[in-house]
C-alpha cells in the first residue's frame, strides 16, 4: 500500500489534481457489490460521446452474453464525457476513490502514468491478449504486463477533399513548398485551402506531434530524449510554425467559434479542401454527407520529403481499474471488446482500424490510402510526448492561432510544460 501512494504522490504532483489514495479509496466499489448475487452494475467511462449509439448497442449484446453465460444480471452505467474535460475528471475521480470499473485512456500518454500510480489492472492472462497484432501490443503494454485492451490504432496527418484534388488535377503534397502551390491553385480558383475549428483545444494540439514526428524520425532523432535530460528546447524545432502559419493563414474564419462536429459538417460540405484533422472524425463527416469522398495523408512540415509521414498510434484504450470491486464482470467485458464474433462489427461500426487477429472486416474507404502509406513505410510511431506537455500546447497553440500569444511565448511554454513534468517524474 505504502508503494502505491508513494507512485499515487508523484502522479498528483504531476497533473495538479491527484489528491492521493487513501485506504478509504480502496473499499470504494459500485454500488452492487461482488457477483456472487448475480446483480452487478458496471461503471464504464470513455470520453467518445460521439459513439454513444454504437457503445449502447454493444453493451446491451455483452448483458444478454452475461446474462446467458454467467447468470449475471448487469446493469451498466455509461459515462461519455467530452474529451475536452475528460482527463481532468477521470484523475480526480481516481483520486476520490469514485472509480470507474473501466474506464479509456491514451495509450502512449497515459498508461506509463496510470501504472505508475498502481491504477491499472494486470491483464497480461486474459484471453483478448492473444489476439492483439504483435505490432499494437507493445503500445498497450507496461513493464511487461498487458494493461488495456486497444481500441482505435490511428494512422492521420490531415484530411483532404479528393474530388476538388481531382478536379484540379492536384497531387498530394510531399514538401510544405509543393502545399504552398496547391495552396496557390485552390486560392485562384476561389476554394479556401484549410478548415480551422479550434474551439476544442485538442484540434490545434495536433501540430505538435505531427512536427514533433517529424523531426525525430528525421534530423532531430534525439530530440526527446535531450527534452526528457533537460537539455532540449522547443527553439530547436526551427520549422515548426512554418507549416502552423501556412494553414492558419490560409483557412476558414472563425476558428475558435467552429468545435469539430460542426468543422466535419463544414468539411464535407466542401467549405475548405483541406481540414488538419484525423480519421476519427469519419463518422461525423459521413452522417454530414454520405456521399463526400475524403482522404488521409501526411502533412509536409518541411522541404524534406523524409519527414512527410503519417503519424501511426494507438489511443483510446480500455482499462480496468485497480479500484473495482467488480474485476470479474469488468475482465469480462474487456475481453468482450475483442470478442470472436461480434468484435469486428463493433469495430467497423466506429470507423476504427483492425487491432486483432479476429478482426476481419475491410478498411473503409478514407484509410485505403493511410493503408498504402503506412505499407511503404511513410509512418511513424506516435512521439511520446509527455501529456503535461500536450495539455499545455492546447492552450498555447489554440492562443497562438488567436493571434493572441507569440512564438517565443509557446516555445517557453512547452520548454517549462516538459521541464516540470520530468522534475515530479524522477
Amino acid at each position: 500500500m505504502k508503494k502505491a501512494v508513494s507512485a499515487l504522490l508523484a502522479l498528483t504532483t504531476a497533473v495538479g489534481l491527484l489528491a492521493g489514495c487513501s485506504s478509504d479509496a480502496q473499499s470504494t466499489s459500485s454500488k452492487s457489490g461482488d457477483t456472487g448475487g448475480k446483480k452487478v452494475e458496471l461503471k464504464l467511462f470513455i470520453a467518445q460521446p460521439r459513439f454513444k449509439a454504437q457503445y449502447e448497442k454493444y453493451l446491451e449484446q455483452f448483458k444478454k452474453k452475461e446474462k446467458a453465460e454467467k447468470n449475471i444480471d448487469v446493469t451498466i452505467k455509461l459515462e461519455l464525457p467530452n474529451q475536452n474535460q475528460a482527463s481532468q475528471l477521470l484523475k480526480t475521480r481516481l483520486a476520490s476513490g469514485d472509480s470507474p470499473d473501466v474506464f479509456a485512456l491514451h495509450a502512449i500518454n497515459d498508461i506509463p502514468l496510470f501504472d505508475k500510480a498502481g491504477y491499472l489492472e494486470d491483464l497480461s492472462n486474459e484471453p483478448f491478449v492473444d489476439k492483439i497484432y504483435d505490432t499494437i501490443k507493445p503500445a498497450v503494454t507496461s513493464k511487461g504486463k498487458v494493461v488495456a485492451v486497444p481500441l482505435e490504432t490511428l494512422q492521420w496527418g490531415y484530411l483532404y477533399n479528393k474530388k476538388i484534388f481531382n478536379d484540379l488535377n492536384l497531387k498530394v503534397p510531399q514538401t510544405i513548398s509543393e502545399m504552398k502551390e496547391v495552396v496557390k491553385v485552390l486560392k485562384e480558383h476561389n476554394i479556401t485551402p484549410f478548415l480551422l475549428s479550434y474551439k476544442d483545444v485538442y484540434v490545434p494540439q495536433l501540430f505538435l506531434p505531427l512536427t514533433v514526428g517529424a523531426a525525430v524520425n528525421t534530423d532531430q532523432p534525439d530530440f526527446i530524449n535531450k527534452m526528457s535530460k533537460g537539455k532540449g528546447s522547443f527553439s530547436e524545432l526551427k520549422n515548426m510554425f512554418d507549416i502552423i502559419d501556412l494553414v492558419n493563414g490560409n483557412g476558414t474564419g472563425r476558428a475558435l467559434e467552429v468545435g469539430a462536429d460542426q468543422g466535419a459538417s463544414d468539411f464535407a460540405n466542401g467549405k475548405a479542401a483541406m481540414w488538419v484533422q484525423g480519421p476519427w472524425m469519419a463518422e461525423s463527416i459521413t452522417k454530414a454527407n454520405k456521399d463526400f469522398e475524403f482522404a488521409v495523408a501526411p502533412l509536409p512540415v518541411n522541404d524534406n520529403p523524409k519527414a512527410t509521414l503519417l503519424n501511426l498510434s494507438t489511443s483510446t484504450s480500455l482499462a480496468v481499474s485497480k479500484l473495482s470491486k467488480n474485476k470479474e464482470v469488468a475482465k469480462d467485458f474487456v475481453n468482450y471488446i475483442l470478442d470472436d464474433n461480434d468484435s469486428s462489427d463493433f469495430y467497423k461500426s466506429l470507423g476504427f482500424n483492425a487491432v486483432a487477429k479476429v478482426h476481419n472486416f475491410e478498411p473503409y474507404a478514407w484509410m485505403k490510402e493511410a493503408n498504402d502509406y503506412v505499407k511503404q513505410g511513410q509512418a511513424y510511431q506516435d512521439p511520446a510526448i509527455p501529456s503535461a506537455v500536450k495539455d499545455e500546447s492546447q492552450k498555447l497553440l489554440q492562443s497562438y492561432s488567436a493571434g493572441n500569444t507569440k512564438k517565443e511565448d509557446v516555445v517557453k511554454g512547452l520548454d517549462r510544460a516538459w521541464e516540470q513534468f520530468e522534475k515530479v517524474n524522477k
